[in-house]
């Protein structure tokens, strides 16, 4: 069996992001039939179609490690009750031209951590509205991280706590499945 080719988006460049943290412990506890690359995003400039004839590198690189990734999981905070920008410039370079969409059947899974109570439930909600619309086979279900402590998940992703080392398992798990059956 092949490993599983996994675009590890994080829609947070803070050194100390907890969204960060929260991806490396994704990658912790995922089957070992996936294999997660973290693909750069805040080196593009913002999306502009006069570019497009001759599309930077950093874009080109994105869009190519998008393309060959089996999967993309996201894992990102929630601004403004809405997604980060540099998140929605990649989406938007990813999605030009129209024919060359390369959200379009990617397999994409979210969740995301803040010190909030309910986590990043509307940015997910939002998210989710803005890769269906691009084509992409959304996981379905939320998985969204009220980040409550620093000590929650360690800077290196070992989580402390045995249910939502369980429960970022079990999400981990439906993606992989969720891959499976969409090949």
């Amino acid at each position: 069996m092949s490993r599983k080719s996994i675009a590890m988006l994080v829609g947070s460049i803070r050194k100390q992001s907890i969204n960060l943290r929260l991806a490396k412990a994704i990658q912790l506890y995922a089957p070992a039939s996936m294999a997660f690359r973290y693909i750069r995003m805040d080196d593009m400039p913002f999306y502009n179609g006069d570019l497009e004839p001759d599309r930077p590198d950093a874009v080109r690189n994105f869009t190519n490690a998008i393309r060959e990734a089996d999967g993309v999981c996201c894992v990102t905070p929630e601004y403004n009750r809405s997604i980060p920008a540099l998140l929605k410039n990649a989406i938007d370079w990813g999605s030009k031209p129209p024919s060359e969409n390369v959200w379009n059947g990617k397999v994409f899974a979210m969740t995301g951590a803040s010190p909030g109570s309910i986590g990043t439930a509307i940015g997910q909600q939002h998210l989710r509205q803005i890769m269906a619309v691009q084509g992409s086979i959304v996981m379905p279900g939320e998985t969204y991280i009220s980040f409550r402590t620093p000590e929650m998940i360690s800077e290196d992703g070992v989580i402390a706590d045995q249910d939502l080392r369980d429960f970022i398992a079990a999400f981990a798990e439906r993606f992989a499945q969720l891959i499976d059956r969409m090949a």
